[in-house]
């Protein structure tokens, strides 16, 4: 198995500059899994945050890779930031949370209805999946109800793609003290609980979708 970070662009919340990562699992069973697709929605949300995109198909061609490669998506959830480039993987399935799915409907807002007019069809996941002996999905809600993250056995150990569970490694290390980041917890007892049983995985390796 091989990981690769995906440079995505970047946006602002508030004055800061936030980079936007995904990353590509080299499956030897699965073949090309994406963790995160990157930015993309309507107009006036890409303005609010500011952002710098860029496509995901320059970010896998920096790994000679190409989106008709990739044989599986894996939404950790679905923010603008994490599923905006979903439209460029219709061969492949789409994996999310049921629970996550349900949000977006019940939302209303103008990402929902963006997302309904892609078109995007997704594969519906309920609470933990395993892909393969060595990869599965863990249900890490939260930061939204239905977030999920991505566990990896690999010869490092246990790898975490955790998409924002935590934003940051400072919120990572330090989840029980501080004020968080705007937008860090929906449901601020659910996600310390997320993250006191992703931790409770002893990590060899975390991947940050917006920290470097």
């Amino acid at each position: 198995m091989e990981i690769k970070r995906l440079d995505l662009g970047h946006l602002y919340v508030t004055a800061h500059a936030w980079p936007v990562h995904g990353y590509v699992i080299l499956h030897e069973q699965l073949g090309v899994v994406l963790v995160d697709t990157g930015c993309g929605g309507p107009d006036e949300v890409l303005r609010h945050y500011k952002v710098v995109n860029r496509t995901v198909a320059d970010a896998l061609a920096d790994h000679g890779l190409a989106p008709i490669d990739v044989t599986m998506v894996i939404n950790t959830h679905l923010h603008f930031d994490h599923c905006g480039q979903n439209p460029a993987f219709a061969h492949a399935p789409l994996l999310v949370q049921r629970a996550e799915h349900e949000r977006i409907v019940r939302a209303r807002d103008d990402v929902s209805a963006w997302i309904e007019a892609s078109g995007m069809t997704f594969e519906l996941v309920d609470g933990s999946r395993a892909l393969a002996p060595d990869l599965r999905i863990v249900a890490s809600p939260g930061h939204t109800s239905g977030h999920q993250s991505v566990v990896a056995t690999t010869g490092r150990g246990i790898e975490l793609f955790i998409g924002d569970a935590a934003y940051t490694r400072a919120v990572w290390e330090k989840a029980g003290a501080g004020r968080l980041p705007e937008g860090q917890a929906e449901d601020v007892e659910t996600w310390r609980g997320s993250l006191a049983n992703l931790k409770a995985l002893a990590p060899a390796r975390v991947h940050f979708c917006h920290d470097g």
